[in-house]
């Protein structure tokens, strides 16, 4: 953070940058992820969420615009750690149900760290009063809920198959 915060719509701008960049970032890693996975649900999810990503990103933008703010401008080092650790995960020698995993794990962090982030920018975006600002947050947020969500059902399975965890103890 190098530029001055006087209130707590500097911090929302800040945050909204930051969101953005980690949402750009993403949308290269997304596509990297899905030609990894094995799972025909986990590719699909991957590739459904790179789609939801783009509107992220759109969001973003028009929510920085409410603020009279540009939403480039920061980059989320977080979010390039992140990615790093899912590269790293890409390029595990593993059997296809353990990298498949690995991969929903990775994915998960991504959607805690971006949760937070989200969580964090409504709540400043309802305190100062940014009601509109608020609601394009809070519809990103609630995407990111139901990723993490779908990649826990993936993981778990479902009453009547496996999931990707348990395939993955018989490999």
């Amino acid at each position: 953070m190098t530029a001055t915060m006087t209130n707590l719509t500097d911090l929302l701008i800040h945050e909204i940058r930051d969101l953005y960049s980690a949402e750009t970032q993403l949308i290269d890693a997304l596509p990297k992820m899905a030609e990894s996975a094995q799972s025909p649900d986990l590719k699909e999810a991957f590739e459904s969420h790179l789609a939801e990503t783009k509107d992220h990103v759109s969001r973003l933008v028009d929510a920085a615009g409410k603020l009279d703010a540009e939403p480039f401008g920061e980059t989320c080092d977080a979010m390039k750690g992140l990615i790093e650790e899912g590269e790293e995960t890409i390029g595990l020698n593993a059997s296809p149900d353990v990298k498949d995993a690995a991969l929903i794990a990775a994915a998960q962090r991504v959607e805690h760290y971006e949760m937070a982030g989200y969580g964090s920018a409504a709540c400043f975006a309802n305190c100062a009063g940014h009601s509109e600002v608020e609601d394009l947050l809070n519809e990103t947020l609630s995407e990111e809920k139901e990723a993490d969500s779908k990649l826990t059902h993936i993981a778990r399975g479902k009453k009547s198959e496996t999931g990707v965890n348990q395939e993955a103890t018989s490999s």
